[in-house]
């Protein structure tokens, strides 16, 4: 075999991901507030591009709303997770996701002093009145008046809340200092973590003292603050109702039977009757075991649909982007003919060739960036319509008459009717939901698993056989408690066929309790507030 060289021309098709395109794909699949922030960015940075105003109508750089898709021939025929981190049972009782957390303990002894006594809230006895409160609302100077913005409420943190509370306890300055060190110690949901002797070497004094301390914030609303552990903070709270009697502290130095549900046992330790078990239970189950989870809470986000579905009075459906999550931006065509005059006016005079060419460069790049971005919104937006259509005109069953009629859809099976990409419909249905007449509802619920028919007929949804297996409990007779078993025996009898196993998984991803469990909560005298 000889080796040589030769030249060989060959001819071929490839898929070039141009930056323009690789663009349009994420913004394909992000959220409204993620397409919010890119495009706020984009008119930041581009010069041509602009925030239409509300009463703007959509042009090239929109997508007219108004629009709907709509279908005919409708049919007239008529949600999870159990505890797996492997806690403690009495925690999965109280807790859903417990998880406290240290602060940050160097600040000296100085500092201290300083965020507990700072000299700006001095009182000014002159006026009757503290300079840091009136600095703080915004206080007139003269006859200046303060902005609306200056005299809204704010809601206060639970550190200042106890240390409002703490100054009104004590004018002892150590106390408040060491009382200020505790209430940093304590997490958002109001407990101390940190032990006592670790704190009194960190702050070089008594144990007895800091522990003097704590007993003072653990006066301080809300009740149950400054608890170190579940049972001192479900103490406090009924040492405030005078309920801490020696058969409730026996109750709750079993808390591990309290979560079992086991009563038979709790009535032997606690020496009472069924009667005073049930009435004991239900008062601890009334108590809050997060008594600062009010506090200091990020400000919830309210869900926007992108996409609404109504029902018209013929009977066919409506479907219409949601203008609040489509961000609108224009193409300034006057700012840039102005602009490019102006390049070719100063090219003319100076004689150049070159002068120039760097601004018209960045000029020509910003204008077709401005024309991809507003064709990409466009074009985001009647894909998302097209797929929101063909998965309303699938389920439509759901949207007459609810989760019930839920039919099993794959990715697939939309793609292949309105001829896209399996991964198109996917990046789509991300992150996007569906405002209906029942509620609104993520795009990815309607796409749900096929459960086989007995029978052979037509399968159902997962998510349908999951509400029936809820709507089966919710019905069944106190003096007979449906097993998982007897579950799958009854979804037989309605020609639907699933294993043991799987109704226990969707029971549980309901967060339904066994038979057993429920069975002993039904026995309850008094109502038990779960």
């Amino acid at each position: 075999m000889s080796l040589t060289q030769r030249l060989e021309l060959r001819q071929g098709q490839t898929l070039l991901m141009t930056p323009q395109l690789v663009q349009a794909i994420k913004l394909l699949q992000m959220s409204h507030y993620e397409l919010q922030s890119f495009v706020d960015a984009e008119v930041e940075r581009n010069p041509l591009l602009e925030h239409a105003e509300s009463d703007d109508t959509f042009s090239e750089a929109q997508v007219d709303t108004s629009d709907t898709a709509t279908f005919e021939d409708h049919h007239d025929g008529d949600n999870e997770g159990a505890p797996t981190r492997g806690t403690p049972a009495v925690e999965e009782w109280f807790f859903s996701e417990r998880q406290p957390g240290r602060g940050d303990f160097e600040q000296t002894f100085d500092n201290a002093m300083d965020n507990v006594f700072p000299d700006d809230n001095a009182f000014d006895r002159t006026t009757g009145s503290s300079r840091g409160i009136r600095d703080a609302v915004g206080a007139p100077s003269g006859d200046e008046l303060p902005e609306i913005g200056q005299t809204l409420s704010v809601e206060i943190t639970l550190r200042e809340h106890l240390l409002r509370q703490l100054d009104l306890a004590t004018s002892d300055p150590k106390t408040r200092l060491i009382g200020s060190y505790l209430i940093d110690e304590i997490d958002s949901n109001g407990y101390l973590l940190t032990a006592l002797s670790e704190i009194a070497q960190r702050l070089n004094t008594e144990e007895q003292e800091i522990e003097a301390t704590l007993t003072v914030i653990q006066g301080f609303e809300p009740t149950g603050i400054g608890a170190r552990n579940l049972l001192e903070c479900l103490s406090l709270q009924l040492k405030e109702r005078n309920r801490f009697d020696p058969a409730m502290e026996c109750l709750l130095s079993r808390l591990d039977l309290v979560a079992r549900r086991d009563n038979a046992a709790l009535k032997k330790l606690c020496r009472v009757d069924d009667e005073d078990i049930a009435e004991m239970l239900a008062e601890v189950r009334q108590l809050d075991p997060k008594p600062c989870s009010s506090f200091g809470g990020d400000p919830v986000e309210l869900l926007l649909p992108d996409v609404f579905v109504r029902r018209k009075a013929d009977g066919d459906w409506q479907i219409e982007l949601n203008p609040e999550t489509m961000p609108r931006v224009l193409v300034n065509q006057d700012y840039y003919a102005t602009l490019a005059g102006r390049c070719a006016g100063d090219k003319k005079r100076q004689g150049k060739q070159d002068d120039k060419g760097d601004d018209r460069t960045f000029l020509t790049e910003c204008l077709a960036s401005a024309n991809w971005l507003t064709r990409s919104l466009e074009q985001r937006a009647r894909t998302i319509l097209k797929v929101a259509a063909e998965i309303v005109r699938q389920q439509e069953g759901f949207f007459l008459h609810g989760v019930t009629q839920l039919k099993p859809l794959t990715l697939k099976q939309v793609a292949e009717a309105i001829e896209m990409h399996e991964s198109t419909v996917s990046r789509v249905t991300s992150h996007k939901s569906f405002g209906t007449d029942r509620g609104i509802f993520e795009m990815k619920f309607f796409f749900s698993a096929a459960i086989s028919q007995a029978d052979g007929s037509e399968s159902q949804a997962a998510e349908a056989v999951r509400q029936r297996i809820r709507q089966l409990i919710e019905q069944e007779n106190p003096d007979a408690v449906l097993s998982d078993d007897a579950l799958v025996q009854k979804l037989k009898r309605e020609k639907i066929d699933v294993a043991r196993r799987t109704v226990a998984k969707y029971r549980e991803s309901l967060k339904i309790p066994s038979s057993l469990d429920r069975r002993r909560m039904k026995k309850t005298v008094a109502p038990v507030r779960l």
